[in-house]
C-alpha cells in the first residue's frame, strides 16, 4: 500500500476551506455512504503497519489543528483519513483491536462463514463453528460500540454467554429438526442461528446504552442529554445491518453449492469444497460489508418529538423550538 510519506504531491492543500472531518461523499444518500464505507472497510488496510497508522492519526490531528506539514497533498490527507477511520474509534479516537475493525470483516468473516456453511451436518461441528462465530461477533460488537457508554467485564461476559447460548440452541435445535428436511433447508440453519444471535448479541453487548441512554446533540454538535429511545433506534439499525451483511452469502451460497456439488468434477474434489466456500463467502462479504454499513447513516437523527418526554421537555426549556432534530452516533 502507498505510504503517507511517499505519495507524490499532486494537489497542494489550502486549509482555508478544507476540513479533514468533512465527509468526502454526501452521507445523506445511500450512494455517498456506500463510497465512504467501501473506503474505510477496505480489507487491505489490515495489512498497514502500526507505525503507519500512528502517522496517519498524527497527520489527521495536525490537520484538525491547522498545522499541516508543508508540501502535504490532498491525496495524502485523504489517505491518512482513510487509515484513521479504518483503525481508530470515531468516539474515543483510540486504536481499535485488529480483529474488531470493520476492515477485518472480510478476511475474518469469510473464513468463519465458509466453514459454518461447509461443516453443518454434525452437532459437534455446528457447536464449534457457532462458538467461533459468536466469539468473533462479540469482539466486533464491543469494539464498535458507542464508546461514551462504558460496559463492565461482567456485562461483557453475560452478553457473550447469552448470545453464544442463543446461537447454539438455534443451530443445534434446527440442525436436529431438519434431519429429514431437504438438504438445502439444512444448509440454511447457520444463517438462522447467526440472525437469532445478532438479535441478542448486539443489544446485550450495548446494554448500557439501553439502560442509560446515549449522548444526543444538535446539528452543530452541542450536547443535549442522553436518550434511551435514540439508543434503541441506533441498536435496531445495527442489528438489521449485521443480518443484511450475512444474508446474501449465507442464503445464496448454499443454493450455489447445492447445485455445484451435483457435478461429477465437484464430487472428485471434495477436499476443496471448504476452501471454495471460504473464497465465495469472501466475495459476498467484500461487497456486503460496505453495503450493509451504508443502509443507515452513521450520524443518526431523530425528531425531538420522538424522544422521551423528560428529555424533550429539558431541550424545549433550554433551547425552545430551535432544535427540531437531535443527532447521535449509532455505532457499527
Amino acid at each position: 500500500m502507498s505510504s503517507i510519506h511517499f505519495i507524490r504531491p499532486k494537489r497542494m492543500i489550502s486549509l482555508t476551506n478544507f476540513s479533514i472531518d468533512a465527509p468526502r461523499w454526501d452521507q445523506n444518500t445511500f450512494v455517498g455512504r456506500l463510497k465512504h464505507f467501501f473506503n474505510i472497510t477496505d480489507p487491505r488496510t489490515v495489512l498497514v503497519s502500526e507505525c503507519e497508522l500512528d502517522r496517519a492519526k498524527a497527520l489527521v490531528e495536525s490537520c484538525r489543528a491547522g498545522l499541516v506539514p508543508p508540501g502535504t497533498s490532498q491525496e495524502q490527507l485523504f489517505y491518512a483519513k482513510k487509515l484513521y477511520d479504518s483503525a481508530f474509534h470515531p468516539d474515543s479516537g483510540e486504536k481499535m483491536n485488529l480483529i474488531g475493525r470493520m476492515s477485518f470483516q472480510v478476511p475474518g468473516g469469510m473464513a468463519i462463514t465458509g466453514f459454518m456453511l461447509q461443516f453443518y451436518r454434525t452437532v459437534p461441528a455446528v457447536v464449534f463453528w457457532q462458538w467461533v462465530n459468536q466469539s468473533f461477533n462479540a469482539l466486533v460488537n464491543y469494539t464498535n460500540r458507542n464508546a461514551a457508554c462504558p460496559i463492565s467485564l461482567t456485562q461483557i461476559g453475560v452478553a457473550y454467554v447469552t448470545a453464544t447460548s442463543t446461537a447454539l440452541a438455534t443451530a443445534v435445535g434446527l440442525n436436529l429438526y431438519t434431519k429429514r428436511a431437504p438438504p438445502l433447508v439444512a444448509r440454511w440453519v447457520p444463517f438462522a442461528a447467526v440472525a437469532a444471535a445478532n438479535c441478542v448479541n448486539i443489544p446485550m453487548m450495548r446494554q448500557q446504552e439501553l439502560l442509560n441512554g446515549i449522548l444526543v446533540t444538535d446539528d452543530e454538535g452541542r450536547e443535549l442529554g442522553r436518550s434511551r429511545v435514540a439508543a434503541a433506534k441506533g441498536i435496531t439499525q445495527v442489528v438489521v445491518s449485521r443480518i443484511a451483511m450475512a444474508a446474501p452469502g449465507m442464503v445464496l451460497l448454499p443454493i450455489l453449492m447445492e447445485r455445484l456439488e451435483k457435478f461429477p468434477f465437484m464430487k472428485r474434489i471434495q477436499v476443496l469444497h471448504a476452501p471454495l466456500q471460504v473464497m465465495l463467502a469472501g466475495a459476498f462479504l467484500l461487497f456486503m460489508v460496505p453495503v450493509a454499513c451504508s443502509l443507515f447513516p452513521q450520524r443518526c437523527s431523530m425528531a425531538l418529538s420522538n424522544l422521551e418526554p423528560e428529555l424533550r421537555a429539558s431541550v424545549l426549556a433550554s433551547r425552545g423550538d430551535s432544535v427540531p432534530y437531535v443527532y447521535f452516533n449509532k455505532g457499527l
